[in-house]
């Protein structure tokens, strides 16, 4: 079977993650090389898959010994990482986010669309059904005029994971807290399902852990057809939730911790409200089955979907294209709670690069690092 061989650059939790897919469950891929800034890791990587070590990626690069690289180190190097491979020749898949600012995804974008080679981005939240399900009902028009949209998705993480890295949680090497780690395969849902927001109105904190960006954020949303919403995060809260809600005027999704809920409405609620002519009493909201296909799932399903587009020009779940209109709402989010006003759409780009440039030069705060490099079980070889 004809093959990508692909290189991993950053083997760190998500990195591993990665290599342990391409080696053990993608037969589209073969793992030829590992690449990381710690030597002692990278070699360690190198011996455990039986493939090359380097320990950086432009000498990777310019051996010539990958057809495409995957990226998974901190936020920051994504796109300089991406540029580079694209004008080498090889296709990208990075990881989530695709940057830190819109303005480096940007160029990340660009260097791409010339390169006409294969770009994906890692939201394997697509490959599940019940996603593709929610994708298919809103798309269909099933909702008609959808007039409100809440997302609720928060997790838990100890301060020990904070620790665990020097770049984990600062503006330096993270460029933000929960929103830019844990939360953007949540907004690549409801931004996949609603589009990008005319603008919002956002509350940031950090209140439960020792780190100097954000581990909690809320923030109202309008759209530029009339919807309303709202959006809440937070590495602080346990047990997690994951809810999501669409209303439309014909229907309803209701979706919490895994479980789809569909209810359709006869007569709309326009039509009700305006002709029933009655004081009390609602349209009928009818429970309706809904088809969830029973397909693979995670991150070795982006990895094979992202090697079969580059083999067979199949489709891609996640193009990284797509990337931005995540990175998009994070940004937004960001420097509205940091501002206290409200961020219209599209980002704007300098000022956005203005406000984390001088986050970073006024830091004071000082880290304590526990390093530790431990793949999410949840994640390995998925």
């Amino acid at each position: 079977m004809e093959k990508v061989k692909v290189a991993v650059i950053g083997t760190g939790g998500m990195g591993t993650g990665h290599a342990e897919g391409i080696t053990k469950n993608v037969e589209e891929t073969e793992l030829v090389a590992v690449c990381d800034f710690d030597k002692k890791v990278a070699d360690e990587k190198a011996k455990t898959y039986g493939v090359p070590a380097f320990y950086d990626h432009k000498s990777l690069i310019k051996a010539g010994i990958a057809d495409a690289v995957t990226i998974a180190t901190p936020h920051y190097f994504h796109p300089p990482i991406a540029i580079d491979a694209f004008k080498a020749g090889l296709h990208v898949l990075s990881e989530k986010p695709i940057g830190v600012t819109v303005k480096a995804a940007d160029k990340m974008l660009s260097a791409a669309e010339k390169s006409g080679l294969v770009f994906g981005v890692m939201y394997q939240q697509r490959t599940r059904g019940v996603m593709q399900a929610m994708k298919r009902l809103v798309d269909s028009g099933k909702l008609g005029r959808i007039y409100r949209a809440t997302m609720i998705e928060t997790h838990f993480r100890t301060q020990a994971y904070y620790d665990s890295a020097g770049w984990r949680a600062t503006w330096k090497g993270e460029g933000g807290g929960v929103l830019l780690n844990q939360a953007p395969h949540g907004i690549d849902i409801f931004t996949w399902l609603m589009g990008l927001p005319e603008k919002l109105q956002a509350v940031t904190r950090t209140w439960r852990h020792n780190i100097e960006v954000e581990d909690e954020a809320s923030a109202l949303i309008w759209w530029a057809n009339g919807a309303t919403g709202y959006y809440h995060t937070s590495t602080a809260e346990a047990p997690g939730a994951d809810v999501m809600e669409i209303a439309g005027d014909k229907g309803k999704i209701i979706f919490r911790n895994g479980t789809l809920t569909f209810y359709e409405i006869e007569p709309d609620v326009d039509t009700f409200c305006n002709d029933a002519g009655i004081m009390w009493g609602s349209p009928e909201a009818k429970e309706t089955p809904v088809e969830i296909e029973d397909r693979p799932t995670g991150h070795s399903e982006i990895i094979r979907n992202w090697a079969r587009a580059i083999l067979y020009g199949e489709e891609l779940l996640s193009p990284g294209a797509e990337g931005i209109r995540s990175l998009e709402f994070i940004n937004a989010v960001i420097l509205s709670g940091a501002t206290g006003k409200p961020v219209e759409f599209p980002v704007p780009r300098e000022r956005y690069e203005r406000f984390i440039k001088e986050k970073i030069a006024s830091s004071t705060f000082v880290k304590t690092v526990k390093e530790k490099r431990e793949t999410d079980p949840k994640h390995v070889g998925k």
